[in-house]
């Protein structure tokens, strides 16, 4: 029986692997013992036994996802995965259409952003949307009575926007403006909201989601955050 020799420390040093000498993995997730499975499959000549590891090595990927291994379209995506780390050198019969390089690396368009740049910011897409929907209605109590919601809500948007009040004369003008003068109200004898009112609306809705200032026994201040169960 030999005896033994102590290892030199430089020698055991010599024979680790690092990861930063190792190949890239291209999905990580699976790891490398995995990657390397599907680099010894791309390599067998014969073609059946290359489908018999193909699909071994799909049955190892779906464990790794039990709750979604028999959802097919998820099927659909091991075998795309398969083949994308083997870098589209894996020959084998897939039962879904095979990617290849060119479609998988295939950059989306450039989305454009919008090009809208509104006068009246402050009051927002959503009544450029409501107004266009008025347009688009025929005359009746309806689009009167719609026309005036949109003329209040431009109101109660201003006095977001500038807390100083606002005459109606003023929100006609933007409505007819921003209608391309469809929406016309500059002669009409109607009353909007009162500014005060609208104020009042929106400060109670800013404090709702502020916070409200108590004392302790200790005397120090706690927030307590204000909702509908605190009434």
């Amino acid at each position: 029986m030999e005896k033994y020799t102590k290892e030199k420390a430089s020698d055991v040093v010599h024979f680790l692997e690092y990861n930063s000498e190792r190949s890239h993995l291209i999905i990580p997730e699976y790891g490398r013992h995995l990657q390397k499975l599907i680099d010894q499959a791309t390599v067998l000549e014969d073609r059946n036994e290359r489908n018999k590891a193909a699909k071994y090595i799909i049955q190892v990927m779906g464990t790794l996802n039990p709750h979604l291994r028999d959802v097919p379209d998820f099927q659909h995506k091991l075998w795309d995965q398969i083949f994308i780390m083997s870098d589209f050198k894996l020959d084998v019969d897939s039962p879904y259409p095979i990617p290849t390089k060119e479609v998988v690396n295939l950059k989306p368009e450039k989305l454009n952003y919008p090009q809208k740049n509104p006068k009246y910011r402050f009051y927002g897409n959503n009544i450029k949307y409501m107004i266009d929907v008025a347009n688009s209605w025929e005359e009746g109590e309806m689009k009167s009575a719609l026309v005036k919601v949109i003329a209040n809500h431009m109101k109660k948007s201003f006095l977001s926007w500038n807390k100083d009040t606002v005459t109606d004369q003023v929100i006609f003008e933007h409505l007819y403006e921003l209608s391309d003068g469809k929406l016309n109200l500059l002669q009409s004898t109607e009353e909007l909201s009162n500014s005060s009112e609208l104020m009042r609306t929106n400060k109670k809705t800013s404090n709702k989601n502020m916070p409200q200032k108590k004392k302790n026994k200790n005397g120090k201040k706690i927030f307590q955050k204000n909702n509908q169960n605190n009434k």
